[in-house]
């Protein structure tokens, strides 16, 4: 009787601490793969402008998981312009987060990003959130509304927008376009799926 009650045993909760901006992605693997052990927190996507805002905010949820009783933590973020403070967060508590500089990274492959990196580093990355968020996310935030000559003092080293899609959405593909139009950018859009978010997440959330 112990023996079967071990073997059906629900996994332990794994805690993901992430970025606002990767939230569906995540739920969408969790739903893909099975994953319902894990407990999703995020912090505000608007953080991704702010990002001396992360480290500190990270440090602060992992001290409250722990507070709960959870042993198991993850954190959805990679660097993001943290310059190594996360890392140091990490290092602290003992936890691991995303490989990767930036959320644009680890979507396509941090391998296959890296070696492109000469061809693109000219490129203003969009992903399904930005696409799906762009006037409320980009364009109010940087005052572009209000002031359109702030767009080529924002834009104006970029060559071109990449849309980084993580679903095949031709509605997303229409936003993401128009926003390149906006921001007077020559398009091209690369279907990416969840790159290297998915073995993240399920290596995270395998059994001890």
């Amino acid at each position: 009787m112990n023996a079967s009650r071990k073997s059906t045993k629900s996994p332990e909760i794994v805690r993901v601490i992430a970025c606002g901006m990767i939230a569906r992605e995540i739920l969408a693997i969790r739903e893909q793969f099975g994953l319902e052990h894990i407990d999703l927190k995020c912090l505000p996507a608007i953080y991704h402008h702010y990002p001396d805002k992360i480290a500190p905010s990270v440090d602060r949820a992992i001290v409250k998981a722990k507070a709960e009783g959870i042993t198991r933590i993850f954190v959805g973020y990679a660097d993001c312009g943290t310059g190594g403070m996360l890392d140091r967060v990490c290092e602290k508590h003992g936890v691991e987060r995303i490989a990767g500089p930036h959320c644009f990274s680890f979507y396509v492959g941090n391998e296959a990003f890296s070696s492109q990196w000469d061809d693109d580093m000219t490129s203003f990355f969009m992903t399904d959130f930005l696409a799906r968020h762009f006037e409320t996310f980009m364009v109010k935030p940087l005052g572009l509304d209000r002031h359109p000559e702030l767009r080529d003092m924002y834009f104006g080293n970029y060559t071109k927008m990449i849309y980084i899609a993580q679903t095949d959405d031709p509605k997303l593909s229409a936003k993401a376009e128009r926003a390149a139009a906006f921001l007077g950018l020559a398009y091209e859009r690369r279907l990416t799926g969840y790159g290297d978010l998915v073995p993240a997440l399920t290596s995270a959330a395998a059994p001890d």
